[in-house]
């Protein structure tokens, strides 16, 4: 059997990730010219990322608990398979309603990918600060699919065409599905979990209230970034600005995930309770600087180093939660998640309804509170469980 060492298979499910995470959010950045080709109206055209993340959400417990005992190899191949089908099928396709089939279709798979790949970089090293950087490390594939490839594609739709913007993401998962298969070693799964095993860790407090947690941050951070680009439009920065500063931001993200995978191999618990408060530290500055450029400019290059250390914060939480079952626990995480930035989104919409884009930051004030709360509740499980644990082993 080939063998690989641990930073190209960690870089290797890195370019996945991104390129599954790019399909999903990089068509943000191409609605208007979706639907200018296709001859639907802007909320239709919509549909393309809403039914993505519906699908999403759906997926995220069934499917990687349905794959859980096949091989990691081939799930990868499975997954960057069908994405890169669809993904060419999206390049030429001739109707809004075969461009929607081929997004709804790879949505089913995205939870199974990114699960499995999230799964396998917490288990890649030999300590736990090791695992722990390899799994920021993917994280970062994460964070640069969500907020890099939007400009990216952006940039290729106005500047080529739509087409050329499907082609970005095409071009990327066809280069991990090559990687993958000439690269990574086969990948059986040693000693499968029965389902009824996975789905006990639903009987776990510390790992609901960490779905929680997740979740209500998530509601925070993506509520507001939903709106982010309408704001600093309403705090009067120019077009290009805006752009610019929307991949600053993501670049951000990038360093954040990196700081994290850091301290949560050294001190987890602080820096568990040190995300959420420091994002709510940043929304309230931020809207206390009342839009005046310079100052909005500097606090969202913060927020978004804070937003990339929080992420994978909820996911090691997740994840550290339900060590005996990981891909099902990333399953569901990334279904928490999908749902609080759907709760989010609806929570700073309503404010920006009822007094303006500018109030869109306060909405992420409450989520992450919330989120804060339900991280002090994992906390407690946390050292219950370890105290019910040597008891055990005491009266034993």
């Amino acid at each position: 059997m080939k063998s690989i060492s641990n930073k190209l298979l960690v870089l290797i499910l890195t370019i996945g990730v991104f390129g599954i995470l790019n399909t999903e959010m990089g068509i943000v950045g191409v609605i208007p010219y979706a639907a200018e080709r296709f001859g639907v109206s802007v909320p239709d055209a919509g549909l393309l990322v809403s039914l993505f993340a519906l699908i999403v959400a759906f997926a995220g417990p069934t499917m990687p608990l349905i794959f859980s005992k096949m091989n990691r190899k081939a799930v990868m191949l499975l997954a960057l398979g069908v994405f890169s089908v669809c993904n060419v099928a999206a390049v030429f396709a001739p109707t809004f309603e075969v461009l929607l089939a081929a997004r709804v279709i790879p949505a089913a798979f995205h939870p199974l990918y990114v699960s499995m790949a999230m799964a396998v970089a917490q288990q890649t090293g030999d300590t736990a600060a090791e695992r722990a950087r390899n799994s920021s490390q993917v994280f970062v594939g994460v964070s640069a699919g969500m907020v890099v490839g939007a400009p990216i594609a952006g940039v290729l739709a106005s500047s080529v065409g739509f087409s050329a913007a499907m082609a970005f993401f095409a071009l990327v998962t066809m280069v991990a599905l090559v990687m993958t298969t000439m690269l990574v070693p086969s990948m059986p799964v040693a000693q499968g979990l029965s389902y009824g095993k996975q789905l006990a860790v639903l009987k776990k407090p510390v790992f609901l209230v960490s779905l929680l947690a997740a979740a209500a941050v998530n509601a925070g951070m993506f509520g507001f970034y939903s709106y982010l680009s309408d704001y600093l439009g309403n705090a009067e920065f120019a077009a290009g600005a805006v752009s610019t500063l929307l991949l600053v931001y993501g670049l951000a993200n990038i360093v954040g995930n990196t700081v994290a995978g850091r301290t949560l191999g050294s001190v987890p618990r602080k820096t568990m309770l040190a995300a959420p408060v420091i994002l709510v530290i940043l929304y309230l500055a931020l809207f206390a600087a009342g839009g005046v450029a310079v100052a909005t400019a500097a606090l969202l290059v913060a927020l978004g180093v804070a937003v990339g250390f929080a992420n994978t914060t909820d996911q090691y939480m997740v994840s550290r939660a339900a060590l005996e079952a990981p891909d099902f626990a990333n399953g569901l995480f990334l279904t928490a998640t999908n749902l609080g930035t759907t709760v989010g989104t609806t929570v700073c919409g309503g404010l920006i309804s009822a007094g303006g884009t500018g109030l869109s930051v306060l909405g992420a004030v409450p989520c992450v509170v919330a989120g804060f709360a339900a991280v002090l509740a994992r906390i407690a499980c946390e050292k219950r469980a370890g105290a019910d644990a040597e008891m055990e082993s005491a009266a034993a």
